[in-house]
């Protein structure tokens, strides 16, 4: 992919996977009967959009982590408003290549969305606010950023 640095590739790859591994599928039940009774179940819940963020938290340079509670004062000012109905915080370990080829290997935060197909036009440009509040803030290449489609039922 010409013209794109090597984590913006990674991440556009890892996006593919994750769109052909979540598309939503009828799920079928086979019984111990035979498959000529196989029963099939249907898909339960709405279509949403899930969307997963990936944080950082080591500096370049050699700066100090992004810490827990600063990530977290992060979360309650930039994402919880405009994700007022809820979100899951995941702790990682991750790695990925930066500019100079170098691998490496931080503690991360993995923050997942889930919101109807329905809003997802509006809710992309909160998704990119968030992903450029987070890079300038913390001297960040990127946070990498995998939507699926998948389906919700609470």
């Amino acid at each position: 992919m010409p013209g794109m640095t090597s984590r913006t590739r990674i991440a556009a790859v890892g996006v593919a996977v994750a769109f052909a591994a979540a598309t939503p599928v009828v799920a079928h039940a086979a019984l111990d009967t035979g498959p000529e009774t196989a029963v099939s179940a249907p898909a339960r819940g709405a279509a949403y959009v899930e969307t997963r963020l990936f944080f950082g938290t080591e500096r370049p340079g050699g700066g100090p982590p992004v810490t827990e509670k600063q990530f977290l004062a992060f979360v309650d000012r930039t994402i919880t408003p405009r994700f007022p109905a809820g979100l899951t915080i995941r702790d990682g370990r991750g790695q990925w290549r930066d500019r100079t080829g170098a691998i490496e290997r931080e503690r991360s935060y993995e923050v997942v969305l889930l919101y109807p197909v329905s809003e997802a036009r509006a809710h992309d440009p909160h998704i990119e606010r968030i992903r450029t509040a987070y890079e300038r803030k913390y001297a960040q290449e990127s946070v990498a950023r995998a939507d699926a489609p998948t389906r919700v039922d609470f």
